[in-house]
């Protein structure tokens, strides 16, 4: 027997239960692992809502976690018994002592590399490894703006950034958050709670705009971040933190100068084993050198039978950079 989150209805923090079931041995394709920490991510919020509704429920949660492979299917090849690993854009379920995955969702970790950081860093690493890379290129010494950039995925790019020579700014709510930006490598900040954003890019940029926005934060920012492109721009809209972007007329693109718009996801960009290995490569390099640090706060390591509490605490946005489930 283990123990696992799942859910039965859909609605607040409050739905989560813990409880306990019987691990089925792993699939041809699949190994098991004993997950030693389980990443966190707002996506597993946007399902429990129900804003990503589930095939059925009851339902597990989550979709990230690093550990040690108990179990292999009698077709895997590439893992063996006790390899330590990572695994993203799995199949829901995670959020548990042991999690059946597919080989082609796992990469083997680095020895210089805790399980604790790879859970922390790798679907956020990813996410940030496409945006960067294949849905726009960003290139040594361009100005872009990264909204929430004190976020999981946020502080990771602060640094990808800096390592690459290109110029952040990046949005907070706070500034302390924005002080942990500016930290992590973000060139210039805004505190949006009391700073007007696109007149702080405007002021920044010397009334030039910038020529991509990534916006995970949704609803409240959209028509900022529209304000604050230049003709033909590109808008990446990769998350709903305030609620989803709804009714949009796309005349409105016109409008603002024939602009770019995008909504990307990671399964749309690293779908194969090859794709994934050549991604968890530059992400693991970026951390083993210390370009990209991915240490979690303790406040932010919860129990995993204390999951309501994480996800309490996630939504308040009283957290900064990535939280974690022991289990």
């Amino acid at each position: 027997m283990a123990k696992h989150i799942e859910f039965s209805a859909t609605g607040g923090p409050e739905v989560l239960r813990y409880c306990e079931f019987t691990p089925a041995d792993p699939a041809s394709d699949e190994v098991q692992v004993e997950n030693k920490a389980i990443g966190i991510n707002y996506i597993d919020t946007y399902m429990r809502s129900g804003l990503y509704p589930s095939a059925s429920l009851p339902s597990k949660l989550g979709t990230e976690a690093a550990g040690i492979v108990t179990k292999i299917g009698s077709s895997v090849t590439s893992i063996k018994v006790g390899d330590r690993v990572v695994y993203a854009q799995s199949a829901s379920g995670a959020y548990s002592e042991v999690h059946n995955v597919s080989e082609s969702k796992l990469a083997l970790l680095p020895d210089a590399i805790s399980f604790e950081q790879a859970a922390a860093s790798f679907l956020k690493g990813l996410t940030v490894y496409y945006l960067f890379n294949l849905t726009h290129k960003i290139r040594a010494g361009e100005t872009f703006l990264f909204h929430a950039a004190a976020g999981g995925v946020g502080l990771i790019a602060c640094q990808w950034a800096k390592a690459l020579g290109a110029k952040l700014i990046g949005t907070a709510g706070s500034d302390e958050k924005a002080a942990l930006a500016k930290e992590a490598g973000a060139w210039q900040v805004i505190n949006y709670h009391r700073e007007n954003i696109v007149e702080r890019v405007l002021d920044i940029t010397g009334g030039g705009k910038v020529g991509v926005v990534y916006d995970s934060v949704g609803k409240e920012t959209w028509l900022d971040s529209l304000d604050c492109l230049k003709r033909q721009g590109l808008m990446v809209s990769f998350g709903n933190a305030s609620g989803p972007v709804t009714g949009v007329n796309l005349g409105i693109l016109n409008q603002k100068g024939s602009l770019f718009l995008t909504r990307p996801a990671l399964n749309g960009y690293i779908t194969t084993r090859e794709e994934l290995a050549e991604a968890s490569k530059i992400l693991f390099d970026f951390i083993v050198s210390g370009k990209i640090n991915v240490d979690v706060p303790e406040n932010q390591k919860f129990p995993l039978s204390e999951a309501i509490r994480a996800h309490r605490t996630l939504e308040s946005r009283a957290t900064h950079g990535s939280s974690l489930l022991i289990p």
